[in-house]
């Protein structure tokens, strides 16, 4: 049984799908105007995670995550540089997509972007202002929350809250002060045709059209960075219920945000560090293993420590990995499957993997999960010392390990050995065992010179 938390409700519920032995999966991708910074990545790398999970598990998964390639920062960064919108959105997908593969994320099943739903952005507008849940004025189109009733469900915010305690810019083309913009007339930057005029949609209409345009009905899981929850989140759900009569989603999950040095990351002051540049100074799985070692829904607080101590947590999974991979093929015994669905024999193994299962299915606690990595490293340990190797069961803890690194996005790569490689290490482990340590020395130092990984 998979438990989520479920912010729509503030509950750990069972997770239970629209469809059997399938999940459907939206979660808000960047605004593309700038590269991503950790902060950015976190939700990357988590709800990538949880994909997996669902996989490993044995669900179809349909994974959609967007690019919202219009908006105000890309128009304001399209004039300075004196280029088009599309060459600034262009530039970062690009860019983004990379840094995706980087991050050894599973491709979306799809990436829509908001600039090939326009029409479908109109249409939807237009439904809402027939249903009577927005007007138009002057060539903008605004929501009425106050003819939803359940506006403010997901955050927790009510209408006469908002009247009352949160500051917004005056607006006298508006019913209420707190009604947000659905399309907005406008003279700088791209434009399309509307029944209202000239303009370009509002920043939260983008996404629950993409997803009612791809999913054309609820689904499984919406997730997103916390500070989606109010506004984007919210309002997003209020539209569908005023045009679908639905909340979007039957689970709605919120990773926590990344702060450094204590403060709130922020493009805009500056206080970031860069994904790509720090994936230029630390591998893939290290950066992983960081992300994921605080439970998703907590702040991670990024320092120095953090890389250090994944650092040393990687160490102590490649090792094991690739002796484990290598006794295996010298003994002509490895033959790792490439699915999940292995019946483990050794109950040692079996008691592990369950744990992991249990972890990941309570609420996708990954740090939960990496304790268990280690409990399968620590068998792996155990089965290289001893004297008479017992190969069925070190198969079985490296299948084990390969899995579960898999679920994490974290890999281990080693490259098979040659045959003349094979016959190298061979005679090394020959001369060491006849204690001939000159011969052992010099094979070690081929060996080292051939970036063999032992």
């Amino acid at each position: 049984m998979i438990k989520i938390y479920n912010s729509l409700t503030n509950k750990v519920e069972e997770f239970k799908p629209i469809k059997d032995g399938e999940v459907s999966m939206y979660v808000c991708g960047p605004t593309v105007y700038n590269n991503l910074h950790i902060g950015n990545s976190r939700p990357v790398i988590f709800f990538d995670t949880v994909a997996r999970f669902f996989k490993y598990l044995g669900y179809k998964v349909t994974y959609v995550s967007n690019f919202t390639d219009i908006d105000d920062k890309i128009i304001n960064k399209a004039i300075k540089e004196n280029v088009s919108e599309t060459e600034i959105s262009e530039r970062y997908i690009k860019v983004i997509l990379n840094l995706y593969k980087r991050l050894n994320c599973l491709p979306h099943d799809a990436n829509p972007r908001v600039t090939e739903n326009m029409d479908n952005i109109v249409k939807f507008i237009d439904k809402m202002v027939e249903n009577g849940g927005a007007y138009a004025v002057d060539g903008d189109v605004y929501f009425d929350v106050a003819k939803i009733n359940e506006y403010g469900i997901l955050s927790g915010q009510t209408v006469e809250n908002l009247l009352n305690g949160v500051r917004i810019e005056n607006n006298e083309k508006k019913h209420n002060s707190i009604d947000f913009t659905l399309w907005k007339q406008t003279e700088n930057g791209i434009k399309w045709d509307s029944p209202w005029g000239e303009g370009r949609p509002g920043w939260h209409t983008e996404c629950v059209v993409m997803i009612d345009n791809i999913f054309n009905s609820m689904i499984d899981i919406h997730g997103g960075g916390n500070d989606l929850k109010f506004p984007h989140h919210d309002n997003e759900i209020a539209q569908s219920i005023c045009v679908n009569n639905h909340k979007i989603a039957n689970y709605w999950i919120h990773n926590g945000r990344v702060d450094l040095g204590g403060e709130k990351m922020s493009k805009s002051t500056g206080n970031v560090l860069w994904a790509d540049e720090m994936l230029d100074t630390i591998p893939t799985p290290i950066y992983r293993l960081m992300m994921l070692n605080v439970p998703y829904r907590q702040l991670l607080n990024y320092k120095e420590e953090l890389v250090t101590q994944s650092t040393n947590d990687y160490e102590k999974i490649k090792r094991p990995y690739i002796s484990s991979y290598r006794k295996l093929e010298l003994a002509d015994k490895l033959s790792l499957e490439k699915d999940f669905y292995v019946e483990y024999v050794n109950q040692d193994v079996l008691n592990v993997v369950e744990e992991f299962k249990e972890a990941m299915s309570n609420d996708f606690n990954t740090a939960n999960a990496i304790t268990a990595i280690f409990k399968v490293t620590k068998l792996i340990n155990n089965y290289l010392r001893e004297r008479v190797v017992q190969y069925d069961a070190l198969l079985e803890s490296l299948q084990a390990l390969k899995s579960m690194l898999w679920v994490l996005g974290v890999s281990v790569n080693v490259a098979p050995l040659t045959e003349e490689e094979k016959e190298l290490v061979n005679k090394w482990n020959q001369a060491k065992a006849a204690k001939d340590f000159e011969t052992a020395d010099k094979l070690r130092n081929e060996i080292v010179s051939k970036n063999i990984a032992l």
